[in-house]
């Protein structure tokens, strides 16, 4: 009976330890699926475990704080990765669109193989653009529910959240595939399609003027999908995976915006990122005024010379030329725009050319100012300069008097006299000048008080102050130590007084 009671415990242990293997096994592999802080599923249901993998008991809140940070963190570099994805395929898209606006009435014709592929890819990178885009606000959405601690998914569904995702999808979705979808090779002018003027955009001659006008509307559109842009400068910049910019700045209240890492790259990098967006903003409205002037290309060939002059503004150079003048706020008017596209993008040119070119003067302008100590320096040295012009200044007075009480005291020569009081006077007035002028600089310099170094000669006054409160209490406390010694003093010198002159008594009686 013993060995059976002793075989039954030994297989109660080893089911035991077998059920607690497969525990241990089952929580590994949570840890491994990012489910380490503090969750472990039973039963389909959330729970939280106070042991931690290091072996140490944490509370419940604890586990969810490490929970919630780590959720967060896999968030952030999965917002990151989908925004840079997305990036990727909307650039893809819009140099697909460039690459058939270009090469289809050229290198192949409507409707055929080549086209219909690229056609193809653009819709493909435009669909998987919309999944990417709502893949980052569903990323989004839950980072949001982590921050506010919240449950329910529809608190964080506001209506400008709906708005702006309604808006990006909208943005992102348009592209000009539909209008290449009906090739027809018939001649909408009363002729056959040849070469590069009478089909000027990758339409059927069969299509209308409606047609064409909302695929050149459609192609330009699509540059809107560069939003994207800020959101990756936004997402990648250092300002907001540091976390020590992310502490200091919660602790001073300011929200980590693209405005304010526009402001950062302005401040350290100001040439660069003037230069980048100007050079990328040059070719792109080259390349879309060269779409919209290309639309009516062939209908200006047959009205003037002048008119002639006008339509080789659908080539890249002359685009070029005409955004160039236009952005620096020129126009030589050799060059202008015949349709109202072109007219627009021109006038947006313009707006950003003005805008463009106050930021480059701002940028020289603190390129070229002094700093706080070539400031100081160079006041110094003037304020230096002016003072020895003052000592001649002063000294040619002096001299002037001299001279003219000289000559005041000979009452011979009345020309001379009159010659000395008029450089008396003239002394007078540059010393005056000359003191005018130093008290100018002096109270300019005294303006550019540095606060900085005020708060550290103030701090080092008031640790000079406590220095010297602290020493002289120690000398009070040692004063009023020396004198209860000295009182003490006098007190056995007169009792020791006392008792020689009470054994004197004794004596002398």
């Amino acid at each position: 009976m013993e060995d059976k009671g002793t075989e039954v415990c030994v297989d109660w242990r080893q089911e035991r330890a077998m059920e607690m293997t497969a525990r241990l096994s089952h929580f590994n592999s949570k840890v491994d699926g990012r489910n380490c802080d503090g969750l472990v599923n039973h039963n389909g249901e959330t729970t939280e475990i106070t042991v931690s993998l290091s072996g140490k008991r944490l509370s419940p809140i604890e586990g969810g704080n490490l929970y919630r940070l780590r959720e967060r963190k896999f968030l952030l570099e999965d917002k990151k990765r989908l925004c840079t994805w997305a990036l990727g395929t909307a650039l893809l898209g819009i140099l697909l669109m460039i690459l058939h606006a270009e090469l289809c009435p050229i290198v192949y014709q409507p409707g055929s193989i080549h086209a219909l592929s690229i056609n193809g890819l653009i819709s493909f990178s435009t669909g998987c653009l919309l999944i990417l885009i709502i893949a980052f606000h569903y990323k989004d959405i839950r980072l949001f529910i982590i921050d506010h601690n919240q449950v329910d998914w529809r608190i964080a569904m506001t209506s400008n959240r709906v708005l702006g995702i309604s808006l990006e999808l909208i943005v992102c979705a348009i592209h000009p595939v539909a209008t290449y979808l009906r090739p027809d090779m018939g001649n909408r002018l009363g002729g056959k399609s040849e070469g590069n003027s009478s089909a000027p955009l990758c339409l059927s001659s069969s299509h209308k003027e409606v047609m064409l006008d909302v695929e050149l509307l459609l192609s330009a559109l699509m540059f809107l999908r560069l939003y994207l842009v800020h959101r990756a400068v936004l997402l990648h910049s250092k300002v907001l995976l540091s976390a020590s910019y992310r502490s200091i700045g919660s602790l001073n209240n300011i929200n980590f915006t693209f405005r304010f890492v526009l402001k950062v790259l302005m401040n350290q990098y100001p040439a660069r990122t003037l230069l980048v967006f100007i050079m990328f903003f040059w070719l792109s409205a080259a390349w879309m005024l060269r779409l919209c002037e290309r639309v009516n290309q062939h209908q200006l060939l047959s009205v003037s010379t002048y008119r002639q002059e006008q339509v080789e503004t659908g080539g890249m150079d002359t685009a070029l030329w005409l955004i160039a003048i236009t952005f620096l706020t020129v126009g030589y008017g050799d060059v202008s725009p015949c349709t109202s596209c072109g007219k627009v993008v021109c006038l947006f040119t313009g707006v950003m050319g003005v805008a463009c070119t106050a930021m480059l003067v701002a940028v020289m302008t603190k390129k070229l100012a002094l700093n706080k100590g070539e400031k100081h320096v160079h006041f110094f040295m003037m304020d230096i300069q002016i003072s020895k012009r003052i000592r001649h200044a002063a000294a040619n007075v002096l001299r002037e008097c001299w001279l003219l009480h000289r000559t005041t005291q000979a009452k011979d020569n009345s020309g001379e006299h009159r010659h000395h009081q008029r450089c008396l006077l003239e002394a007078i007035r540059v010393f005056r000048h000359l003191r005018l002028k130093q008290r100018k600089l002096r109270d300019y310099a005294s303006e550019m008080v540095d606060l900085s170094k005020m708060q550290m000669i103030m701090c080092d006054l008031s640790a000079n102050w406590n220095s010297s409160y602290h020493e002289l209490e120690q000398r009070i406390i040692s004063m009023e130590q020396k004198l209860d010694e000295l009182g003490r003093s006098f007190q056995t010198t007169s009792e020791l007084l006392t008792q020689v002159l009470h054994h004197r008594r004794l004596d002398h009686r």
